[in-house]
């Protein structure tokens, strides 16, 4: 299968191709699956499971004005299984790249042109592409992937990377998904949201073990917003009303725009996980845009809430022309940051835990929602372009933080937890990645030992093929294979 690329798209009005189809970000274009992948080091053989990134990568040539948002969904995947390595990669199959496909050309214009004349997309009205292309995680022996302004989860196989379909959930899901739905793997069920441009602006629901939607609310906000995440505890769920909203004058000439209102506070909803609408109490920080929680959880009468908080999500006022508004809007800010949300008293208590500009955090899959020591995070480079130049670990017990940087011209990915076979002790595991070399055009995996960044990867398995860089990655240890 083949892409349609050959003249450089120009960011509109200037005569500058877009850095977002270049280089580092440019797509691939073909679908392969390798193995006996060359290895430097070797791989621990206490490691089992697979590495799975999803990423934007848009198969035909981009129609008009092309944001990092717009590319079809494609999942990278390196399999683990007893000191040797497979490479596989597949777009996701959804409805918009099958219609595309057999139109032969792109039929969507992206985020930042108007929707009016595309063919179809979610049902917020937005009329635009869901790619599926931005978070991948597992849920019932599946891989779900989904899309940043809610759309259709799309299910795919978590080795042969085969699109098994839009995910209703056994026909129970109505509408869509967000971006980040919460999996608690110690109970099994899903918790997720979906919001749209008319009121009551966002509802919420759970997935339970069996795999059936078995609750939903609705939750009223003063207005649509663009939330991206949540969170969960032991017994709640954490919902977010923040002053990021969609311009009215431009949704009432059918544009997609986004205005952050300083005037505004960030609010947190705190609703019992199978509480209702009107159960929700509102805790009010100040204002602020948040893309990524990296874990929360129940500490006596408080809620513990740790996110990356970003200070400025929107172009700079100086950002003028549209190639640079585009690389100002992509630029994340963000640091670690934390809230304290008082059940008795209704207090909030805020304060930030680092300065580093670091995002796209982790835990331990089988922590989320409960208290975690260590939270694995990628630090954001200064560069004009969204690009990870190293990894930081934070260990919430002793303030310690340890690094490692990719080096000159080295760019890496989402770095998952990825627990040693059989290990209990959070921690006890290995820290999984893609790297991409600038210089060299050469894409590998690398293995990092959790515990001791600093020394570097244990291993780097050098793939067949340039990975592009991307959004979000997930591991999925062997016994969740049912491998082990």
């Amino acid at each position: 299968m083949t892409s349609s690329h050959d003249q450089p798209v120009l960011v509109a009005g200037t005569d500058e191709p877009n850095p977002y189809l270049l280089g580092v970000y440019a797509p691939v274009t073909t679908e392969i699956d390798s193995g006996d992948l060359r290895v430097i080091g070797r791989i621990p053989r206490d490691l089992n499971g697979v590495y799975l990134r999803n990423g934007p990568n848009p198969r035909h040539r981009p129609d008009g004005r092309y944001h990092w948002f717009d590319g079809d969904g494609m999942v990278h995947a390196v399999h683990l299984e007893n000191g040797r390595a497979r490479y596989r990669n597949r777009w996701i199959r959804t409805k918009a790249f099958e219609a595309e496909s057999e139109a032969g050309r792109a039929l969507w214009r992206g985020v930042m042109e108007s929707p009016k004349d595309n063919p179809f997309g979610n049902h917020h009205g937005l009329g635009l592409k869901d790619a599926a292309n931005t978070d991948v995680i597992f849920h019932r022996g599946k891989v779900l992937t989904t899309w940043y302004l809610c759309g259709s989860p799309y299910a795919l196989d978590p080795l042969s990377l085969e699109t098994l379909g839009a995910e209703d959930f056994l026909g129970t899901l109505v509408g869509d998904m967000m971006a980040h739905p919460k999996v608690d793997e110690r109970t099994g069920e899903l918790f997720w949201f979906d919001y749209g441009p008319t009121p009551p602006y966002l509802r919420y629901g759970v997935v339970s073990a069996d795999g059936r939607v078995v609750h939903t609310t609705d939750v009223t906000l003063p207005g649509p917003r663009l939330p991206h995440d949540m969170a969960i505890t032991d017994n709640y769920a954490v919902l977010m009303d923040l002053p990021l909203v969609q311009d009215p004058e431009a949704a009432r000439h059918g544009r997609h725009k986004i205005v952050f209102d300083r005037s505004l506070p960030a609010r947190f909803g705190v609703l019992p996980r199978y509480g209702t609408g009107d159960q929700v109490r509102w805790f009010e920080a100040s204002p602020c845009y948040i893309y990524h929680v990296v874990n929360s959880w129940e500490a006596g009468e408080e809620i513990v809430l740790d996110v990356c908080r970003v200070n400025r999500p929107q172009p700079r006022a100086d950002a003028h022309t549209p190639l640079a508004k585009m690389l100002s809007y992509l630029r994340l800010d963000a640091q670690l940051h934390r809230y304290r949300f008082n059940l008795r008293t209704g207090a909030v208590s805020e304060s930030p835990m680092d300065d580093a500009n670091t995002e796209f955090p982790s835990v331990d899959s089988r922590k989320v929602g409960r208290l975690s020591r260590y939270a694995y995070h990628v630090r954001i480079s200064p560069e004009s372009t969204l690009k990870f130049d190293g990894l930081v670990r934070y260990d919430n017990a002793t303030g310690v933080k340890a690094e490692h940087s990719f080096g000159p011209g080295r760019w890496g990915s989402e770095a998952p937890f990825a627990p040693r076979d059989g290990a209990t002790v959070e921690g006890d595991g290995y820290l999984v990645t893609f790297v991409q070399d600038e210089r060299e055009g050469l894409s590998e995996l690398d293995i990092f030992d959790a515990g001791d960044l600093a020394a570097g990867p244990v291993a780097r398995v050098l793939l067949p093929q340039r990975v592009p860089l991307g959004f979000h990655a997930t591991w999925v240890r062997a016994d969740q294979l049912g491998l082990d």
